[in-house]
């Protein structure tokens, strides 16, 4: 006889224990629940088909706020605990599908099979058993990978106002990267721009290396939430696997507004500007997730997550809340200028007031020199600019101005890029480097002030 048989025994005795409330008031968004003792972040259902979630605690009663609106749900209806750590299905599976905030694929292309479960937020990763940044990983824009260079498990935000192109951006990272897989979660978008952005930015090459997940603005806020975590689990499991994932978030700022709904509906106190402490713990805990990571078990390599993070900029306001706590947590910014997309400049990157962390570890000295000279070439003529502009300008005056004036153009041509240029992230470098190689020796036997 087997020794585990009695144990074996009792497990096939044992009576799943049902925990289920009743709902006893609706408070804005939230039920009041009696009777359900299940913990924070439970998944339940209410009724017979909606799904909510245990948000917090008012006294003996749970709070649930809804994953769909509360349309339908009336006072003595039963809630039910379904999962007490919530989980969704991840894998290779999932690469060219759409997904939803529960992870259910809505392209119309029938179920996802032989999925993995993975929790939605799980804990963090020892700081030491993160990786430290040391090799690029070119997006394909040529102005992100010169000027602002990314390394392979950093996170980057990218900080723009409305209507200056940020999607653009982001889609054309996604085709043209060096990352294995694509992981694009669009928080809280317009309908409209969901399928724009497949469809029209994303296109069918990008979509096919993708996973994307989407929430959209007319959805609850927990299903907002819910998906951005969705969107970082998929990335993790990739990640595990050994690949190298660029994980897209459109946007931060709307997972910060649907955190601010839902601290409010928990009775939360406003703190900064109306946001909740839980907004500021929440975005740290989110972006944290991305990052390089060593192999848990001796393997030849351990995989990475690239983060880039769109960050929306309230009246192009670059010091509101969200912005502030966004820079002090992520490893640099690339920040969108609408004064370059009136002037027809795209990507409108903002290079004086963009920086990546992590640039000088992970290019080599002739491309950080090339950097540097194009950035005191962009700031000399920032200076004079409107002296330029209004014809007041006298020659001379400044050796570095002269060179600026001279080498603007040249250098607008390689930071501007249309959506038909491929050029290789090599034949940039080389490029990029061989012109300011030529405005160095220009500097150099210009006129010296006396």
């Amino acid at each position: 006889m087997n020794a585990l048989s009695p144990y074996l025994e009792s497990v096939r005795r044992l009576r799943t224990i049902r925990v289920e409330g009743r709902v006893v008031a609706l408070r804005g968004m939230a039920l009041h629940v009696e009777d359900l003792p299940a913990p924070v972040g439970s998944l339940v259902r209410v009724g017979s088909a909606h799904l909510g979630e245990v948000v917090g605690f008012e006294g003996s009663r749970a709070i649930v706020m809804m994953l769909v609106q509360t349309g339908g749900v009336q006072t003595g209806d039963a809630v039910c605990a379904l999962q007490v750590t919530q989980t969704v299905g991840v894998g290779a599976r999932l690469l060219g599908r759409v997904l939803d905030g529960l992870g259910r694929p809505i392209d119309g292309r029938g179920p996802i099979r032989e999925a993995v479960p993975r929790l939605i937020d799980p804990e963090p990763i020892s700081a030491l058993r993160r990786r430290r940044i040391t090799e690029p990983l070119p997006t394909g824009v040529r102005v992100i990978d010169l000027m602002t260079t990314l390394g392979r498990g950093q996170r980057m935000g990218v900080f723009a106002g409305p209507g200056v192109g940020k999607s653009t951006l982001l889609g054309r990272a996604a085709r043209r990267t060096r990352a294995d897989v694509n992981v694009i979660g669009l928080i809280g978008e317009r309908g409209r721009e969901v399928r724009d952005f497949i469809d029209g930015v994303l296109g069918r090459e990008g979509l096919e290396r993708s996973v994307v997940v989407v929430a959209t603005g007319d959805e609850s806020p927990l299903m907002r939430i819910r998906a951005a975590h969705v969107a970082c689990a998929a990335a993790e499991q990739f990640r595990d696997d050994g690949l190298d994932v660029l994980l897209t978030m459109d946007s931060v700022t709307r997972f910060a507004h649907a955190q601010r709904q839902v601290g409010l509906s928990v009775g939360e106190p406003p703190a900064t500007k109306g946001y909740t402490p839980s907004v500021f713990a929440a975005m740290a805990r989110l972006l944290e997730r991305a990052g390089a990571v060593e192999p848990e078990s001796g393997g030849a390599r351990g995989g990475s997550i690239t983060g880039l993070y769109t960050i929306l900029v309230e009246g192009d306001e670059m010091n509101e809340p969200i912005s502030d706590a966004a820079r002090g947590i992520l490893d640099g910014h690339i920040v969108l200028s609408r004064a370059l997309a009136r002037k027809g400049h795209y990507p409108a990157v903002d290079v004086l007031d963009s920086i990546s962390r992590v640039a000088d570890d992970v290019c080599d000295g002739a491309h950080v020199a090339a950097r540097r000279q194009f950035t005191r070439l962009l700031s000399a003529y920032r200076q004079v600019e409107e002296l330029v502009q209004i014809g007041a300008y006298a020659k001379g005056s400044s050796p570095e101005a002269d060179a600026a004036i001279a080498f603007k153009s040249r250098l607008d041509e390689i930071l501007r890029q249309d959506a038909t240029d491929d050029e290789s992230f090599d034949a940039a470098r080389a490029r990029m480097i061989r012109l300011a190689v030529e405005a160095g020796a220009a500097l150099q036997s210009g006129p010296r002030r006396t």
